[in-house]
């Protein structure tokens, strides 16, 4: 049996919204700082944060100070940071990022380190919500990464972020590009999304013969309160089943080893791949 050892860190904002974005990404970092470090204590080869890791989730606003969170990525001060972490712990780092490319283009991103401390590349968020107390198109352009798959020194990883997840298209062009676990780093907030929450992604495990790492923030954050971050980040494996789940109100680090060989498994038993027919769905991109 091969095992891979995942982390997820989920986490509430420290600080407040009234500080600078540079003020709550300096609270953010160091709150998850001792969690990155038990994360490398426990052996953990993968771990990914949740989306925008180092700031609130400031779309319920359309307020432009926002924009001053953003930083390049690799260049920018949080990629190196982890970069460092990376390869300090052997261990490979999933960092979802608000990216500025050029002054007035952002992109929800993931960077993603690979073990060594190598950046191997990242995913810009490639479907992007604009309703109600989630004003994502005022703060990121939509991303056309190719559906990257990345080769990391323990397996071949996928990112999608938080909205995506609604989309099996993406689902699916990661599994084809040969992923084996995927991560989905979100902030999704208590209602209808928490049915969705523990149905959409099991459910895209099962139909892509994958892993899936799903992470949720926790808490609420004043002075939007558009809802709870209800935490409940978890593993999923390629049948459909919840392996492991976090708490829904709790700063945490979940640790979980993944049977890898599950995928070989499932994708040689259900066949999905070789039953496709992708020559009768030309009529999907045509409407």
């Amino acid at each position: 049996m091969t095992n891979l050892r995942g982390g997820l860190i989920q986490m509430a904002l420290k600080g407040d919204t009234a500080m600078s974005p540079q003020e709550i990404k300096q609270k953010m970092i160091e709150a998850h700082l001792p969690l990155i470090a038990e994360a490398g204590k426990q052996g953990v080869q993968v771990l990914c944060f949740q989306e925008v890791f180092n700031q609130p989730y400031f779309c319920p606003s359309q307020d432009a100070k926002w924009y001053g969170a953003a930083e390049k990525v690799p260049d920018g001060p949080t990629t190196r940071l982890m970069q460092e972490l990376a390869k300090k712990h052997a261990m490979v780092i999933v960092v979802p990022i608000y990216e500025e490319d050029i002054t007035g283009v952002y992109y929800n991103c993931a960077a993603v380190i690979d073990a060594d401390g190598k950046f191997l590349g990242k995913y810009r968020k490639t479907h992007i919500p604009h309703v109600g107390g989630f004003w994502e198109k005022f703060f990121f352009k939509p991303g056309s990464s190719g559906w990257p798959v990345f080769e990391t020194a323990y397996v071949k990883l996928g990112v999608y972020i938080c909205y995506d997840r609604h989309f099996p298209e993406g689902w699916r062009a990661l599994a084809l590009n040969g992923a084996e676990y995927i991560v989905n780093p979100s902030a999704t907030v208590a209602g209808l999304s928490e049915y969705l929450w523990k149905l959409e992604q099991p459910a895209s495990a099962v139909a892509n013969g994958v892993y899936i790492g799903a992470i949720n923030r926790v808490g609420t954050e004043a002075p939007w309160n558009i809802g709870e971050f209800y935490g409940q980040s978890y593993f999923v494996n390629p049948r459909g089943q919840i392996e492991k789940t976090a708490s829904r109100d709790k700063d945490e680090l979940i640790v979980h080893d993944m049977d890898m060989d599950m995928v070989r498994t499932v994708r040689n038993t259900w066949q999905f791949f070789r039953d496709r027919r992708p020559e009768t769905y030309a009529v999907l991109t045509d409407i």
